[in-house]
């Protein structure tokens, strides 16, 4: 009877954990699509709200870091918890560079604004809002992923992260013939530029958190494997 007992609240302080992990995952999320509406409609009050949550975000981190360490400590779990444990510890490090990443793209948005935008960059700047879309998406099935510890929605993260890396190839040559045609856009242009690599992290990060999940269900560290491989271990 103790043993179940102490099993219903291993199970409850997890539930909980996981629970603040999507959590987090959500504010993220947020903070990213708050990020590219500051880009994308040029407002440096919305960029200031992204970096304002900055701070939540890396607090949220910490809370749920030392939750985890106390769980490990008192109940000291086996095989698959402790793998659940060890993969929540890694996902909201990858969260957090989330988070990092949205405040990048804010403080981004502030020095173009400072900088005066050329008219001739909007489009790019369209073009990195479906970039971010795609990661986005990404992001959000990872979370979903993680919430069902469904390994066949991670797989899907993994398959389509090549679009994301092309999406930043394209995005990259673009700002690239923009620079070569008026000089007077180099600067804003290489600004864009970091703002297309934060987003493809974003992409990177969700990436790993679905090679996370398939660690916790399987067992099987698929980071570097290839992608027969990855579904032969989801299999």
């Amino acid at each position: 009877m103790a043993d179940k007992h102490l099993s219903t609240q291993f199970d409850a302080e997890l539930s909980g954990i996981s629970n603040r992990v999507l959590e987090m995952g959500g504010l993220v999320e947020s903070q990213l699509a708050q990020a590219m509406a500051a880009l994308s409609n040029f407002s440096s009050e919305t960029a200031a709200q992204v970096i304002a949550r900055e701070e939540l975000v890396n607090r949220m981190e910490l809370e749920i870091d030392r939750d985890l360490s106390g769980v490990i400590a008192r109940r000291q779990p086996t095989a698959r918890d402790l793998r659940l444990l060890i993969a929540v510890s890694k996902t909201i490090a990858n969260l957090e560079r989330v988070g990092d990443e949205a405040a990048r793209i804010a403080r981004t948005v502030d020095k173009l604004i400072n900088a005066g935008v050329s008219t001739r960059l909007r489009q790019p700047v369209a073009d990195l809002a479906y970039e971010a879309e795609l990661a986005t998406a990404s992001l959000r099935k990872s979370l979903d992923a993680f919430a069902r510890l469904d390994t066949a929605r991670a797989l899907e993260v993994l398959k389509q992260d090549d679009q994301i890396d092309q999406e930043f190839d394209g995005l990259l040559r673009k700002l690239i013939t923009y620079m070569m045609e008026d000089p007077r856009t180099i600067s804003a242009s290489i600004d864009l530029v970091f703002v297309a690599k934060a987003i493809e992290r974003v992409g990177d990060h969700a990436k790993n958190l679905a090679e996370v999940i398939i660690y916790v269900v399987k067992g099987t560290d698929v980071r570097h494997a290839s992608m027969e491989a990855v579904e032969n271990a989801v299999r």
